[in-house]
């Protein structure tokens, strides 16, 4: 009961965080609370399950972090140690160089950033743990609202489980109610294959939860069942490349299908850089996203790492508007810890608005000549919003939307032998607007699209920069696109996986070390 009492406990601090639910936070003295006095209201219920999105929410940056801060994104260029505007690094280039170990594993206690507070993931999947129990239990809330939490709870659990699978591969499984922090479970870690297998079930149960509500709520800030199909659509991807198996390709495309059948309004938008607006939260290409607002909420974890300081930065100048960069009103006020390669942003050909959408390029310039030389680049997919003289990155962070369900549908296509070319050519054709033109820029007339996976792969580095995707589609592609697209080698393969930091593992000492990496 101990253990029990902890994680309501802590399940009502989560939910101060949520404005709304404010008044549902004291409807029983904490001392009753272990002996059945909450979960007593279907309000309770509402309130717990906006904290559980909360602490998701909360783990953004984890999540952006294991996705592509591995990949070959950021960096500093060659040449350089530190970004462009002379900012250190201070251990993140140990990501995209390959070089984590247990003292510098990159993410704590699975799902942590190293030198900051906050829940792991083992956190929340407690939290879910319990609210599954009690929604099992209950008889105040109604069976519509029941199937859709239980659709929310099994559903994001199984998206938890995946998150650890293609990270660490072996990890602990714990389908109950536990306590705030991974020590406290205190038990050996399951075979990689256990943890598909438990991912592919709670997918099974959260699709049959949702049975054929296929509603959205809270603005597409909640989790759902085309959120669900999504994650569907990315595990039997994964398994179909590693397994060679076409069954899996097929329930992958089932899933999409699916979601385009049942979900007509959902679309790509006209203006690529629309979709991220904070003046258009929850829009038609939008499947779910992790919600800011202002004075709420913010990704400041983008400031403590992908922007600039305003005083280095006003150095340089934008070459696109001819101007030099001004502290009042850029305003960036971050730390460039991880730079976007000049490299990166060259791939990009410059008539595809992803590009400036994506990447601030930055130059010096010769005030004789008035030539520019690039200097370095920066991420600013999200520009937040200025108040009162500082700026709030409090954009919406996309989980799924419709661009991902096009480009997986596209690599099921492929996986089966079938043309991608419908889904591409959509993304392109969005991508280049009125300067698309189907002769050259459209599938199969580019030069990399003799390779489907690679044409695939470019099209979502492209398209999904800061969203958390790179990495990790290129290890669901397969390991030899991981060793040709970033710096780990097939002789350090172990390094697929990430290691378990030291902390952890003393904490723990039923956990074994990630093979391959020191384990003390």
């Amino acid at each position: 009961m101990k253990k029990y009492i902890i994680i309501l406990l802590s399940g009502l601090g989560i939910l101060t965080l949520v404005p709304s639910c404010r008044n549902d936070l004291n409807l029983a003295p904490v001392s009753q609370i272990g002996n059945g006095n909450f979960f007593k209201t279907a309000t309770q219920f509402d309130s717990y399950m906006a904290g559980i999105h909360s602490v998701f929410r909360a783990q953004t940056e984890s999540f952006q972090r294991l996705g592509e801060m591995r990949a070959d994104i950021f960096g500093t260029d060659p040449g350089s140690t530190t970004a462009f505007t002379g900012e250190a690094t201070q251990g993140l280039e140990k990501l995209w160089d390959e070089t984590l170990t247990l003292s510098y594993a990159g993410v704590n206690s699975y799902g942590t950033p190293p030198n900051q507070s906050g829940n792991n993931f083992y956190y929340n999947i407690g939290q879910i743990n319990a609210m599954i129990v009690n929604l099992n239990s209950t008889t105040v809330v109604t069976q519509a609202n029941k199937n859709y939490y239980l659709g929310i709870c099994y559903g994001m659990r199984a998206f938890y489980y995946f998150q650890l699978y293609r990270s660490w591969g072996n990890v602990p499984i714990t389908t109950a109610p536990i306590a705030v922090n991974i020590a406290t479970v205190n038990q050996a870690e399951s075979p990689a294959a256990s943890v598909m297998t438990l991912i592919k079930s709670d997918i099974d149960q959260s699709v049959a939860s949702f049975g054929s509500d296929y509603s959205f709520r809270n603005s597409k800030g909640y989790w759902s069942l085309s959120a669900t199909l999504m994650l569907k659509a990315e595990v039997y991807l994964w398994t179909s490349s590693h397994n060679s198996s076409t069954a899996d390709a097929t329930t992958a495309l089932t899933a999409l299908n699916t979601i385009q059948t049942n979900v007509p309004s959902l679309s790509l938008l006209p203006s690529y850089s629309s979709v991220f607006a904070t003046t258009n939260r929850g829009n038609n290409e939008i499947i779910f996203a992790i919600h800011n607002t202002l004075n709420e909420y913010a990704m400041t974890w983008v400031q403590s790492s992908f922007v600039p300081q305003n005083n280095l930065i006003i150095a340089y100048y934008d070459s696109i508007q001819n101007r030099q960069f001004n502290a009042t009103t850029d305003n960036w006020g971050g730390l460039l810890r991880a730079p976007i390669k000049i490299s990166t942003f060259r791939q990009f050909n410059p008539l595809d608005s992803r590009r400036l959408a994506t990447i601030q390029p930055c130059y010096t310039k010769n005030t004789t000549t008035g030539a520019y030389t690039m200097a370095g680049c920066f991420a600013d997919k999200y520009a937040g919003e200025q108040n009162a003289g500082v700026r709030s990155i409090t954009n919406d962070f996309p989980i799924y939307r419709y661009a991902d369900l096009l480009l997986l549908k596209a690599t099921a296509e492929v996986y089966l032998g079938q043309s991608p070319a419908t889904e591409i050519n959509m993304v392109r054709a969005r991508a280049y607007g009125a300067n698309y033109n189907s002769a050259t820029m459209s599938y199969p007339n580019q030069a990399i699209d003799a390779n489907p996976r690679e044409a695939i792969l470019q099209e979502r580095f492209f398209e999904f920069i800061l969203e958390g995707k790179r990495w990790y589609d290129l290890r669901s592609m397969g390991d030899t696109y991981v060793y040709e697209h970033t710096a780990l080698t097939i002789a350090n393969s172990y390094a697929l996986l990430w290691p378990i930091d030291q902390n952890t593992l003393i904490n723990d000492p039923l956990l074994v070390q990630t093979a391959g990496y020191a384990a003390h």
